[in-house]
């Protein structure tokens, strides 16, 4: 029997988790994940999807505030497992940690590799408006993302995905594409395949400063990054000082000569406004601070008054 330690925090990893806990020929020695955190207006403290479901499946849990150093990095390291395998675990593995593997470390990464490696994979191949993304098994080295590639699959990106939907497809696509490398890595047959230098980007975490729209942009621009935040963290507008977050927005079939930020259309149904290179952003639903999720009609027939075609409602 093979043994293992898998490390992941959110649902992405979950069904990858399921999948291994139920393979007769695997044996996990323990799950790691991150501490819990306090969640929502009370701050209730929440385990990660990852730390539920090893509960559910009556495995030991370990949740290392920071591995370097810690207790729980000295019993990973003594288990001497055959394989480390990491989905979305959301920290550096320290490199005694993955030379205790006695096989190889492996991580199940959210992007087709050497293309889009770090922390958002994701987001950024869904606001950066590719047609694609995938799932790569790769070996983990002590530099992110940078090991050789063992497999890899791709998954399209269509116009109603958001970063919800592709990483609920890349899970499922991400469990599937491991459990057929797994035994060519055990079996030591897998052909490794280094990642192509030149080719190599970056896709960073979301920063909070990248969670505001910018109507410079193109209309195409504004709904790709609307979809990419979605359903966390948003992307927002401020209106009047007041912040909105847009859940859903489109690009309105006509073009218009205004300033980006301006209002081309405005009436209880419509807020068309003037974006980047002459197109037109139609926003479709919105939240406004302390309320719930709107249609864009419930809104404008609450708030249209405030907004007149020609008017500038965005920027300075």
């Amino acid at each position: 029997m093979t043994s293992m330690i898998f490390m992941g925090t959110p649902q992405f990893a979950v069904p990858i988790l399921e999948a291994l806990a139920a393979a007769p020929d695997y044996e996990i020695l323990a799950v790691v994940t991150q501490p819990d955190k306090p969640v929502g207006r009370k701050h209730v403290l929440t385990p990660t999807p990852v730390k539920e479901a090893a509960l559910r499946l009556h495995l030991p849990v370990f949740q290392p505030v920071k591995l370097a150093g810690s207790p729980e990095l000295t019993q990973m390291i003594s288990l001497h497992p055959d394989l480390i395998i990491t989905a979305a675990f959301g920290q550096f593995l320290p490199k005694k940690l993955l030379a205790a593997a006695q096989i190889m470390p492996l991580n199940v990464h959210g992007s087709l590799l050497p293309k889009y490696r770090g922390g958002a994979p994701v987001q950024r191949a869904i606001i950066n408006g590719d047609p694609e993304t995938g799932v790569t098994i790769m070996e983990m080295v002590a530099k992110m993302d940078a090991g050789d590639m063992l497999s890899q699959v791709k998954v399209p990106i269509t116009a109603i995905d958001d970063n919800g939907t592709i990483f609920e497809k890349l899970s499922l696509a991400g469990r599937d594409l491991l459990m057929a490398t797994l035994p060519k890595v055990i079996a030591g047959t897998i052909v490794k395949v280094p990642q192509d230098p030149e080719k190599v980007t970056f896709a960073p975490n979301i920063s909070a400063a990248e969670e505001a729209l910018d109507l410079h942009d193109s209309a195409q621009n504004l709904v790709n990054k609307v979809r990419g935040l979605r359903p966390d963290p948003i992307a927002y507008l401020e209106f009047a000082g007041r912040r909105v977050k847009i859940w859903d927005s489109a690009v309105a079939d006509l073009s218009t000569s205004l300033e980006p930020g301006h209002c081309v259309k405005a009436d209880k149904q419509h807020l068309w406004l003037s974006a980047g290179a002459g197109s037109v952003w139609a926003i479709k639903e919105l939240q406004l601070a302390g309320k719930k999720r709107m249609p864009i009609s419930a809104f404008m027939n609450g708030y249209g008054q405030e907004f007149g075609a020609g008017q500038l409602v965005i920027g300075q």
